[in-house]
């Protein structure tokens, strides 16, 4: 038993792998050959030119993606543009409006400021004249009061001596100079 079992391990030995024996060199080369040419012409007819199709959808797809944001980022910049031109157009239209109406609420001011020195003036005229009236009662007043005053004098000095006529007389010229 132990022979056989030796013989039949010679055997194995003997045999070793299949891919290490040189009598099927020959026979391997040419399947290698075979699946070689195989495999190119399977990646050369198909694989490789989905492939080559795929890159080249995808350049065109990143080469469209470029155009579009170029032309995106030339629209943003009219539009920036554009923006600016309003705001400035807006700001120099505020200004006006801001200036108009600076001006009527000035000329509103200006009409309420002459009315109110028209009265003021009218006030002051009005008052003025009172003044007046009453400097001039009070003269009268004084007036008739310092003759009284001068008659009474005259008459307790001299009694009988003064003529009304002229202590009015006197004292009117005494109040003037």
């Amino acid at each position: 038993m132990a022979t056989e079992a030796g013989g039949h391990g010679a055997d194995a030995a003997a045999s070793g792998m299949p891919q290490l024996d040189f009598n099927t060199f020959p026979s391997q080369i040419f399947w290698l050959l075979v699946a070689l040419v195989a495999l190119y012409y399977i990646l050369s007819k198909v694989a490789l030119p989905r492939i080559a199709g795929v890159i080249e959808e995808r350049h065109d797809a990143i080469e469209d993606d470029l155009d579009r944001a170029g032309e995106l980022k030339r629209r943003a910049a009219d539009a920036e543009r554009a923006y600016e031109a309003a705001l400035a157009e807006a700001r120099a239209r505020a200004g006006e409006i801001a200036a108009k109406a600076r001006a009527e609420i000035q000329a509103d001011v200006d009409k309420a400021i002459a009315k109110a020195d028209a009265e003021i003036a009218a006030q002051a005229a009005e008052g003025e004249a009172r003044i007046a009236e009453i400097r001039a009662s009070a003269l009268r007043d004084i007036e008739e009061v310092a003759s009284e005053t001068a008659a009474a004098l005259v008459e307790a000095m001299a009694p009988g001596a003064a003529a009304p006529e002229a202590v009015k007389a006197a004292v009117a010229a005494r109040m003037q100079g």
